[in-house]
């Protein structure tokens, strides 16, 4: 059975950072707008900062849309899920905030990670202050095996430099504005501190 907590207790944090994957899930204002669920997973990109805050590094890659939707509306729910062990899912709802690379925030931020998890291709620290916690079952999540992360989206992008990346930016549909017409990420991308 299902469970609410009052703050990301010490079980749960060990929950969460044995996770190798976790999914995001934002949607603008708009009845008709395009709800955004993202997997995210890159080893060290997340960090539970405290009992109620949670933060994760924001790379380039694809679309912008959970950083336009927070910067819309703040709402965002960070989701878990045991593929091993006991059967579990593990939800945050809370609201959220991109950090972005210019802000006086953004270095303090990325200290709260390892720095291996730092790397080419960072647009933003986003922060989660957590409003509701709560777990359930998860009986009919399947038993999966984690291998290894990918190196590719890594690679691709230690192969560009500052100047490239924020061009490689510039230059993606749906990265400066939602597909929704939401305002996404600042472009030109600041440059890292």
């Amino acid at each position: 059975m299902g469970k609410s907590y009052h703050r990301i207790e010490p079980r749960l944090r060990s929950f969460i950072e044995a996770q190798p994957v976790f999914f995001t899930a934002t949607a603008p204002l708009a009845g008709d707008g395009h709800v955004n669920l993202s997997p995210k997973g890159r080893s060290g990109t997340l960090a539970v900062l405290d009992e109620l805050t949670v933060a994760y590094l924001d790379f380039g890659g694809s679309h912008a849309e959970t950083i336009a939707h927070l910067r819309e509306n703040g709402r965002i729910t960070l989701m878990w899920c045991a593929f091993t062990g006991p059967p579990t899912v593990l939800r945050v709802h809370g609201r959220g905030e991109p950090v972005f690379r210019d802000d006086p925030r953004f270095a303090e931020l990325l200290g709260r990670f390892p720095a291996t998890a730092d790397g080419a291709g960072l647009r933003a620290v986003v922060l989660v202050h957590a409003e509701r916690i709560s777990d359930s079952c998860g009986f009919a999540v399947p038993y999966l095996e984690y291998r290894e992360d990918r190196s590719l989206h890594r690679d691709f992008f230690e192969r560009k430099s500052d100047p490239e990346f924020a061009d490689y930016c510039a230059g993606k549909e749906y990265v400066g504005a939602s597909v929704d017409g939401l305002p996404g990420l600042p472009l030109p991308l600041p440059p890292r501190p």
